[in-house]
């Protein structure tokens, strides 16, 4: 039995203002794929091996299985498949679980048969595996999560496009993920709150604050990143989903905290720092503010990740 595995790091997308447009890769924690071919021209069935009974065992309602479907359409490959999925990514906390899958399955399928995908159409592959959680397919936490470091995603008619920029070395994050039960499709049901139509004037704000995160990206300034971070749309339809939001959002700044925001669709949060001089005091005061409400959480420290690797 020939295998191949994989590993893809946690994520953090949107950055306050950056909707479905931006990704950012992180080092806290990772999942791990391994792909195997069971049996040449098995009639391309797809068994999934998982130790997590939380995650699904069907290949259609699991973000690995969906991506390893695709491909072996693509590619008319007919082996039987197995896959191998261990969690260390939490499913349902806004910090790219479902992406770790997809894209660890993506880069290990695609070293396992050798098809030599270009890494931005494996992107596309692994955004299959989206559909499990979020009901749709969407790009910024696969393609943080794929090639690492801070993306932008942009999807137009012609051609999708990923552009990857390398954060500043001094960039830390804290995150924190409030122990709560989330829907099993948490994602879609973050979506379902969003507002249809937003006033021109957030509009503009909200873009201002995008380019303002690309320009701090690029220049490899963490304040310049920081001053971007504030988002009047998504966030302020998101919040009440999230018990203790404003206490762990102003006890992040009062401990030294540039900037936060609600990670992913949430409920986790994140803070943004120029040092890890103060990060343990942030995240002690991020764990408080959910604590005042009653609800205990997790937090870690972390840089950005470099984004999947193939496991030797």
């Amino acid at each position: 039995m020939k295998s191949c595995s994989a590993a893809a790091p946690c994520s953090t997308a949107n950055l306050g203002p950056g909707y479905d447009v931006f990704g950012l890769a992180l080092d806290a924690l990772e999942d791990k794929v391994k792909v195997s071919r069971t049996y040449p021209d098995g009639g391309g069935r797809i068994t999934i091996k998982n130790s997590d009974q939380a995650i699904p065992s069907m290949p259609e309602s699991n973000s690995a299985g969906l991506v390893v479907k695709k491909m072996m359409q693509d590619f008319e490959i007919s082996d039987s498949t197995e896959i191998e999925v261990t969690k260390g990514v939490p499913s349902g906390y806004g910090v790219g679980s479902s992406a770790a899958s997809a894209a660890a399955a993506a880069m290990a399928f695609n070293a396992l048969y050798d098809l030599r995908i270009d890494r931005n159409r494996l992107v596309e592959y692994a955004a299959e595996g989206e559909v499990a959680s979020a009901g749709t397919k969407h790009y910024d936490n696969v393609s943080a999560s794929l090639l690492g470091g801070f993306v932008i995603c942009r999807v137009a008619s012609d051609r999708t496009q990923f552009i990857r920029l390398e954060p500043p070395e001094d960039l830390v994050l804290v995150v924190a993920v409030p122990c709560l039960e989330v829907p099993k499709k948490k994602t879609e049901v973050a979506r379902s709150v969003l507002p249809k139509m937003v006033p021109l004037k957030d509009v503009v704000y909200n873009i201002s604050g995008a380019a303002t995160i690309v320009a701090g990206f690029a220049l490899k300034d963490v304040e310049t990143i920081t001053r971007g971070i504030d988002d009047v749309i998504i966030e302020s339809a998101r919040k009440h989903l999230i018990p203790g939001y404003d206490s762990v959002k102003q006890n992040a700044i009062s401990a030294g905290a540039l900037a936060v925001t609600i990670s992913g669709a949430g409920p986790s949060m994140i803070a943004f720092l120029k040092t890890n001089k103060n990060a343990k005091t942030v995240a002690a005061a991020m764990a408080n503010g959910f604590k005042d409400t009653g609800v205990e959480s997790r937090t870690f420290v972390c840089r950005a990740s470099k984004g999947a690797r193939l496991l030797t």
